[in-house]
């Protein structure tokens, strides 16, 4: 019997306690624009290429937070991501390890991670 279920991720929902702070932080790390609407008071979809990410202030708690990365950002160069994320003076929580990824916090204590893709 085949599954009427995709082998797809259509979006991850990130708990964040300011939509608006959150939408320009995430943006601003990603290095896009701006764009479109928060909706319903509480959501922001990111501009993505492939998975969706959606800020949601309306899940947010301190005890919610992703306390281990639930996915990860990809890269073609980990040491310039490193370097970058650094500069803009984000949390990391680890240097590069295996030479292929690295986590960090967003403003909200959400463990992230970027890797090498």
């Amino acid at each position: 019997m085949s599954s009427p279920i995709l082998n797809q991720i259509g979006t991850v929902f990130i708990p964040v306690s300011n939509i608006e702070k959150a939408r320009d932080w995430y943006c601003e790390m990603l290095g896009i624009k701006v764009e479109g609407d928060i909706q319903f008071g509480h959501l922001y979809v990111i501009p993505m290429e492939g998975t969706g990410i959606v800020l949601d202030s309306k899940i947010y708690a301190k005890d919610k937070v992703f306390r281990t990365a639930a996915f990860h950002f990809n890269t073609e160069n980990i040491e310039e991501a490193y370097c970058y994320m650094k500069e803009k003076g984000v949390e990391l929580i680890s240097d590069i390890e295996h030479n292929h990824y690295f986590n960090f916090k967003d403003p909200d204590g959400n463990m992230l991670m970027v890797c090498k893709c």
